[in-house]
């Protein structure tokens, strides 16, 4: 079944030709048009009744594309079916856009070949609108493009035509055709080798031509060989009278239950091999053993693909492509996200770091304030110790004069000598105290000077914890993996082991109930015949009545069946209870 977002495509350029004016809007007349040719080509039936029923709304003005998008999907791509020419369905659509976008007479290629490349671009492009093909799957096309014409891909060219690209990093699909045309990629090749080069690739991609060649091949009814050109797609090996594809001879479907095998050679024939169907056997004869093992492995792989459920390798390839570059996109979000935090977390230690250095600067100057403030008075106080002892020189002089007549004087002269001299000590103490305060801010420094080296130490050992837990993430995915597995797989035996032991605790309590159903009809029964049994017992002894017994089932006990009366049984199962419960009682 052909992919819907590939139709899509091919339509989308169809739609996008028809809007002249580049608003996204299609008038009706035109959509009839376009909605008649596409089913046509698809070979479903029209329904023009439901168009005008779709857009009975908006008969007046221009009809958007919103609006013919549920009709598309609705009355023409859930219909779609196998069988239409995919082939013919891309002409139809080339035809209506490629005149109004490109003009092909300058380019190195015909028109077929730029319809190829138009086809090619629209199965490489990517599921969004308007449709672009990226740099990746350029490189993929111009590779396989340079390689299948037998030249060497240059990757020093393709760098320097990345770098044209500049920010853009993709093309449309007009834009790769010119890229082509212009020979850029293919200097030194003759234009036949160009054409050549993307028919193959056109054939491989789009008709989904896997392999093709001439081999011989055993006849059904007259068991004669004969040379045909074989062409393998992902499921189905077809063979035709000769490589032009006139006239197709027939066609081997593969299925999931088919498989190839080689042959030994026999009949004069050489590199043998079969591809045995659920109804019929294929002898086919290749030319050589290289093309019968090439042959073999690739039938092998479309046979596998189909047991598997995959599409064709190259759609595979394609779908892969694509899932690794949304895992590398993915994985470089992460990393951002990752660096955005890491940087966060460094602006936020260099704040911390910044509060600090003002901490610190506030106390150097609240420091060096002190220190001037100390100044100040060791100053006043040397000032006013110069004073004092001018003061007190005036006063010794006059003393000295007046020695004689004022002794009691002298004595208070001393005592204020005493207290200058007090004075002198507590100035000494002040000095102290500021060489003291020095010395604290110089420690000060040092200890800002250690914090700097250790920031720059952490910074160092954060950027190898950042290194080794990149290193280590990748080893703990895998290894969740695996817990994963281990856990799904130990939930299974759970749930298995809680099935088992719901359905014995129910198997339990219905033998619990069988069990007690017997007990009470013991009970009822030994009620019955306890009376006369023991008048029996008591006169006879061990001498037992003979009479014919009940048809119910025989008892069976430990000593055999029916060895001991009932009345027996009732006692010993007496005596069993009393000693169980003196055994609870102890306990």
């Amino acid at each position: 079944m052909w992919l819907r977002e590939e139709l899509l495509k091919t339509i989308w350029h169809a739609f996008t030709a028809l809007d002249v004016d580049h608003r996204g809007k299609v008038s009706k007349s035109q959509l009839k048009v376009l909605s008649h040719n596409l089913c046509t080509v698809m070979k479903i039936p029209h329904d023009p009744v439901a168009l005008e029923e779709h857009f009975k709304d908006d008969d007046k003005g221009p009809l958007s594309n919103q609006g013919y998008m549920p009709y598309l999907n609705r009355f023409i791509l859930d219909k779609v079916r196998e069988d239409f020419d995919v082939l013919e369905f891309n002409k139809m659509c080339w035809t209506l856009c490629y005149r109004k976008n490109i003009c092909t007479k300058h380019l190195l290629i015909t028109d077929d070949d730029a319809f190829k490349v138009w086809c090619i671009f629209n199965f490489l492009s990517e599921d969004k609108y308007p449709l672009v093909i990226i740099t990746e799957e350029i490189e993929y096309f111009l590779r396989k493009l340079v390689e299948t014409m037998g030249g060497g891909w240059s990757e020093e060219k393709f760098a320097d035509y990345k770098l044209q690209l500049s920010t853009k990093n993709c093309l449309t699909a007009w834009e790769l055709i010119e890229l082509v045309g212009m020979g850029y990629f293919s200097k030194g090749m003759t234009l036949q080798t160009l054409s050549l080069g993307i028919n193959e690739i056109f054939q491989e991609l789009i008709l989904d031509v896997l392999k093709q060649g001439y081999m011989m091949k055993k006849g059904h009814k007259r068991k004669n060989w004969t040379e045909r050109w074989f062409i393998l797609r992902p499921n189905s090996l077809s063979y035709y009278v000769c490589e032009d594809l006139m006239e197709k001879k027939g066609k081997i479907i593969l299925d999931r239950n088919c498989y190839v095998e080689s042959l030994p050679d026999k009949d004069g024939k050489k590199c043998l091999f079969i591809i045995k169907c659920t109804d019929k056997s294929f002898e086919i004869s290749a030319s050589d053993k290289k093309k019968k093992q090439e042959w073999i492995q690739a039938i092998q792989t479309c046979i596998q693909l189909l047991r598997l459920g995959l599409l064709s390798p190259h759609r595979e390839a394609r779908l892969r492509r694509r899932e690794l570059r949304q895992k590398h996109y993915a994985e470089e979000e992460d990393l951002v996200e990752k660096m955005k935090q890491l940087q966060a977390a460094n602006e936020n230690k260099q704040r911390q770091l910044e509060a600090m250095r003002e901490k610190m600067e506030e106390a150097a100057a609240k420091a060096a304030l002190e220190e001037h403030m100390r100044k100040k008075t060791q100053l006043d106080l040397q000032d006013r110790y110069r004073l004092d002892l001018e003061r007190e020189k005036m006063v010794r002089q006059q003393m000295e004069e007046q020695v004689a007549q004022k002794s009691s004087e002298l004595e208070q002269y001393l005592q204020r000598v005493r207290e200058l001299e007090d004075m002198y000590h507590r100035l000494e103490e002040a000095l102290e105290d500021e060489r003291q305060a020095k010395q604290d801010a110089e420690t000060m420094r040092k200890l800002q000077s250690r914090l700097l080296e250790e920031e720059a130490t952490k910074r160092a050992e954060l950027e190898q914890i950042h290194l080794q837990q990149q290193r280590e993430l990748s080893q703990t995915e895998a290894e969740k993996q695996e817990l994963v597995a281990g856990q799904l797989a130990q939930e299974r035996e759970l749930q298995t082991a809680m099935l088992q032991l719901e359905r014995l605790e129910k198997e339990r309590q219905g033998a619990l109930v069988q069990y007690e159903e017997s007990s009470r009809k013991l009970e009822r029964a030994a009620n019955k015949t306890k009376t006369w049994k023991d008048k029996v017992a008591k006169h006879e002894g061990l001498v037992r009545l003979i009479q014919p017994g009940h048809k119910g089932p025989q008892k069976i006990t430990n000593w055999g069946p029916a060895s001991f009366t009932d009345t027996e049984l009732e006692m010993r199962k007496k005596s069993w209870q009393e000693s169980k419960n003196q055994g609870a009682q102890a306990q």
